[in-house]
């Protein structure tokens, strides 16, 4: 079988497809060929070495992808063979393999996917989209204004919807251009100036830097600024969703102090159960097919331009999930 591994740090260019034995399912286990394997921004930096952990050497990145159980191993329930399943390794204890035409996991690990439900979407529902709903568990955006910054990205759009259906009074999606909220389904858009250039998705009134909101969310990990702080309510929540530049100085945080904010880091492994991933990804996946929750498309590339997937992302040219599709 095809799979992507880099073998030395740097650019893109040092990801590259290799052939591998396809691999046996043991006991209890189930042979899935992926149909689609998400791309996400850390993935990007362990690439580059400059993720919190470095990783082994070779390594084979990803760790969500989506497809069709092909074999069942000893022991292992062969009546699912044939069903349609995604596979969130990162919630199993497995930190790399996705980059591939197979994968061998255990049986009881896979959640089966509704017909309704692209591959591609189901990618985008894993990773993402439990960070999305733990964020909201954390921090309930009933009743409060919400502002989602990167909100054109895999996590903030999915952020932006379930804060709605969360009961939000007003969900405020933010994107660093108009090409990048263009893609972005929200009922209206008007530009906000130099903080970040914001735009509505509901409620009536403009958002401004006066907007006071209740919750920011920061879901990327570029430099936060004491602008952005800008709008953010009295006794409001700054959630950190991911590590970078922060950006604010001890003044900074001491009128944070005095206004009775508060910081809150946010850290995605450690609140996963077994249970609750099952759980939470039905519940997504019910949702998406339902029509009622969209992953938006942010570009499929095959196994070998898996380079130009991560030129995509790094780049920021990407709007939504990127799958590769072997």
């Amino acid at each position: 079988m095809k799979a992507v591994q880099f073998t030395r740090f740097g650019p893109p260019d040092v990801l590259e497809v290799v052939e591998l034995p396809v691999p046996e399912p043991g006991p209890g286990e189930v042979l899935v060929r992926v149909r689609a394997a998400g791309v996400n921004f850390f993935e990007v930096l362990m690439r580059a070495d400059r993720y919190a952990a470095t990783p082994d050497l070779p390594m084979f990145p990803g760790v969500e992808v989506a497809g069709i159980i092909e074999r069942a191993g000893p022991g292992a329930d062969r009546s699912h063979i044939g069903m349609r399943v995604a596979v969130p390794l990162f919630a199993i204890g497995r930190g790399s393999g996705g980059y591939a035409e197979f994968v061998a996991v255990d049986g009881g690990a896979v959640v089966q996917l509704p017909d309704a439900i692209s591959f591609a979407a189901a990618a985008g529902l894993m990773v993402q989209g439990l960070t999305a709903s733990h964020l909201l568990r954390r921090s309930p955006a009933k009743g409060k204004n919400v502002l989602v910054n990167a909100a054109a990205g895999g996590v903030g759009s999915l952020l932006v919807q379930l804060a709605r259906r969360d009961g939000a009074k007003m969900v405020i999606a933010a994107a660093s251009s108009d090409e990048k909220m263009g893609a972005f389904p929200v009922s209206r858009r008007r530009s906000c100036g130099r903080l970040y250039g914001a735009w509505l998705a509901g409620g009536g009134q403009k958002a401004d830097r006066g907007l006071d909101a209740d919750i920011i969310h920061k879901t990327v990990g570029d430099a936060f600024s004491r602008a952005a702080l800008d709008a953010l309510a009295p006794c409001g929540e700054l959630v950190l969703a991911a590590m970078g530049r922060f950006g604010l100085e001890a003044a900074d945080v001491e009128h944070m102090l005095g206004d009775n904010q508060s910081i809150k880091g946010f850290s995605l492994l450690p609140l996963l159960t077994p249970q609750g991933v099952q759980e939470d990804l039905a519940a997504l996946f019910e949702l998406a097919a339902a029509g009622a929750l969209t992953v938006i498309d942010g570009g499929r590339f095959p196994l070998h331009q898996a380079a130009e997937a991560h030129r995509a992302i790094e780049g920021r040219r990407a709007v939504g999930k990127v799958v590769l599709v072997p």
